[in-house]
């Protein structure tokens, strides 16, 4: 295995957003349980799995692939936070709150995958 994804920035901040995100979704009404909540989830988990899998793929354009997913569950959570917070299921402040760490993840992911194409 080529990197330890328990030593990716990127993974450690995705993998604490997790968290935030289920208490966020827990508190979604009981209706969007299997709906956007569950959505909302998969895709918070989704970042740091992603991470976690493309870290043992052989080479660096395999990993970068998996970044590339990573990244794109990370702007699907952003997008699927905005929805929640239209349909006034969560606060501007709980949102922001996830939003800030998306965005940082977003940055580390990248980053690492502009390291990784070099």
């Amino acid at each position: 295995m080529k990197h330890n994804f328990k030593e990716i920035i990127a993974w450690q901040k995705a993998k604490g957003i997790v968290k935030d995100v289920y208490i966020l979704a827990n508190k979604l009404p009981v209706e969007e349980k299997y709906a956007l909540a569950s959505q909302i989830k998969r895709a918070a988990v989704s970042i740091s799995s992603n991470i976690a899998e493309g870290s043992g793929r052989n080479t660096d354009a395999d990993f970068a692939y998996f970044l590339d997913m990573a990244l794109g569950s990370a702007l699907e959570l952003e997008s699927e936070l905005l929805v929640a917070l239209e349909l006034d299921f969560i606060t501007l402040e709980s949102c922001n709150n996830v939003i800030e760490k998306l965005t940082e993840v977003q940055k580390l992911i990248i980053g690492f995958q502009n390291k990784l194409r070099k």
